[in-house]
């Protein structure tokens, strides 16, 4: 089902099921007066439980918009009614249906917040599947479940808290890590600290502010990607805060776009 809809100037966007054994609804929004750079499968944040295609409208649209990359965004089912692996495999479905649409072109997978953390797990599951990814792209993405790390105590006031986090994961994922597979035997991880390596794994283009809670994750992956030999573009873009993507004078699309558009690790 299609439903093409177009808004501004340089923006067009439809909304489409994909096919499958659970129709996945998903919205796409295509670049205008430029060519097609790519595609970029993309999760939106929302602790894993909140959030849908539609509130990140703007945000996707502006990526789009900027990057010059066609953007599907994508509806996937929330926590808890349906835990790990139920947003990660629908991830993977709208991948494999960008895949088919590619035709050549560049194809990458991305996210904010908890969708960044899905965004990863999916390009660990395309690595272990032989599904060539241009880039991963994730914009300040928790991905330890404790929420362990020194940035997560700096700023009692600071969002999100670690123990409203830790309640979110435990909602998502459960009380402890619980091996999880798809139909093909691929392991589908909650967090990439579940994968016993990182290598070989897409090209990662992350951004956090240097202020944000979940800063030490995003850096932590970034080092333990570098080890491993993956290319790794680690942005700081000043004063973005911890869901940065939905500011509209926000300054996180921008880097991203850019990042897109020439600067791919």
């Amino acid at each position: 089902m299609v439903m093409p809809m177009t808004t501004g100037e340089r923006r067009s966007w439809s909304r489409l099921v994909l096919p499958g054994a659970r129709p996945l609804p998903v919205q796409v929004y295509r670049p205008q007066d430029r060519p097609e750079a790519g595609l970029l499968v993309w999760a939106h944040g929302g602790s894993w439980q909140h959030g849908s295609a539609a509130e990140w409208h703007h945000a996707t649209a502006a990526l789009a918009a900027h990057s010059g990359w066609s953007v599907i965004s994508v509806d996937y089912r929330l926590a808890p009614r349906h835990r790990h692996p139920s947003a990660v495999r629908d991830v993977l479905t709208a991948l494999a249906w960008a895949r088919d649409q590619a035709a050549g072109s560049p194809l990458a997978v991305g996210g904010d917040s908890a969708g960044g953390t899905l965004a990863a797990c999916a390009a660990l599951a395309a690595r272990d599947r032989g599904l060539p990814l241009a880039a991963q792209v994730l914009a300040y993405p928790p991905l330890d479940p404790t929420c362990g790390s020194p940035s997560y105590h700096r700023s009692p006031s600071a969002y999100p808290q670690a123990s409203v986090l830790r309640q979110a994961w435990r909602a998502w994922r459960g009380t402890g890590e619980s091996a999880a597979y798809d139909h093909d035997g691929t392991r589908l991880y909650s967090t990439p600290w579940e994968a016993p390596s990182l290598a070989g794994v897409a090209p990662a283009v992350l951004a956090v502010g240097r202020d944000d809670p979940v800063h030490d994750d995003v850096v932590t992956y970034a080092h333990r990607l570098r080890r491993v030999g993956v290319p790794v573009r680690l942005l700081h873009p000043p004063g973005a805060a911890h869901g940065d993507i939905l500011r509209p004078d926000g300054p996180l699309i921008h880097h991203l776009a850019r990042a897109l558009r020439k600067d791919l690790p």
